[in-house]
């Protein structure tokens, strides 16, 4: 979100925390900072069902929504269960048999 966004969030909380919440510059500086690496509207989905919820106002960690950077690990996983499923059932019972030998080595 942009900074004019973060600020939005930041009054929604004193407008509906009214003296609970109160703006200084430092909270704004420390907030908008941190709410400017997230999606607006995420946090504010965070913000509504927090409001509903509790009398308090919220914490930044309570309505922090942080995207998860895609690392391909997804893509791996599919890729990795694809290929997993296209293993014949003897090579699966051969590699089990082998599994089962090999512990028992190990526990002797």
């Amino acid at each position: 979100m942009n900074y004019e966004e973060a600020v939005e969030v930041l009054k929604t909380i004193e407008e509906v925390y009214v003296g609970k919440f109160s703006l200084t510059k430092r909270k704004v500086a420390l907030w908008t900072t941190e709410l400017e690496k997230m999606k607006y509207d995420p946090v504010m989905r965070r913000l509504t069902n927090h409001v509903v919820k509790s009398p308090f106002p919220p914490t930044l960690s309570e309505i922090a929504v942080y995207e998860v950077s895609d690392n391909g690990m997804a893509e791996k996983m599919a890729r990795w269960k694809k290929e997993a499923a296209e293993v014949s059932e003897e090579t699966k019972r051969m590699f089990l048999e082998k599994l089962d030998e090999m512990e028992r080595k190990m526990d002797k």
